[in-house]
């Protein structure tokens, strides 16, 4: 396992009571709503740590990941919004644009986020499909990610390639990320009231 890996493990989504709760379908359809909406500004800014990366077809396909995003928000009778209503989930925006605009930065904070989403994706779909099913949304944002492993292995290799200082500052941007994205989910979750 990589220090990258155990760091992300530090700040496991999936054990965030938000995302235990939407897989147990216990989470309010408001709740559903409101993370729509929400998260979506975090969702936009992913494109832009692939660019810096100069892997701009990863860029495109996160834009068209981001399109994705809009249309559950839609499904769920929401806007995405442009900056997020909450403290953290402004704050999780600002802290993604930081780092996403320097390499070794931006590969840590974009494996905090790809490495788990294929996970967290097959939950959510999951959670949906069993407990969430009428309220219409097909969930396709989740379909295409709960099996899509190849953004992290991509980025785990960037990092061993890195010079240790490099390094060290891709390991301390993921570790930040992991924390911003935990901390803008229970913002969520507060807002939501559950």
């Amino acid at each position: 396992m990589s220090t990258l890996d155990r760091i992300v493990e530090r700040w496991n989504l999936q054990q965030h009571p938000f995302y235990t709760a939407w897989s147990a379908g216990t989470l309010p359809a408001s709740a559903l709503r409101h993370y729509a909406a929400e998260w979506g500004a975090f969702i936009g800014a992913v494109p832009a740590g692939w660019r810096t990366l100069g892997e701009d077809a990863h860029a495109a396909e996160e834009v068209e990941h981001a399109a994705l995003w809009g249309e559950f928000a839609a499904d769920l009778g929401v806007e995405v919004r442009a900056e997020p209503e909450g403290e953290s989930g402004r704050a999780l925006v600002a802290t993604a644009q930081r780092l996403f605009a320097e390499p070794a930065t931006a590969i840590g904070a974009l494996f905090a986020f790809e490495a788990q989403q294929p996970l967290t994706a097959e939950a959510k779909l999951q959670g949906l499909n069993e407990h969430y099913a009428s309220l219409g949304t097909p969930g396709r944002y989740f379909a295409v990610h709960a099996d899509d492993y190849g953004e992290a292995a991509m980025l785990r290799e960037m990092a061993s390639a890195l010079p240790p200082p490099q390094r060290e500052r891709a390991e301390s941007a993921c570790a930040e990320m992991g924390e911003a994205l935990w901390t803008a989910l229970s913002g969520v979750q507060e807002a939501a009231g559950c």
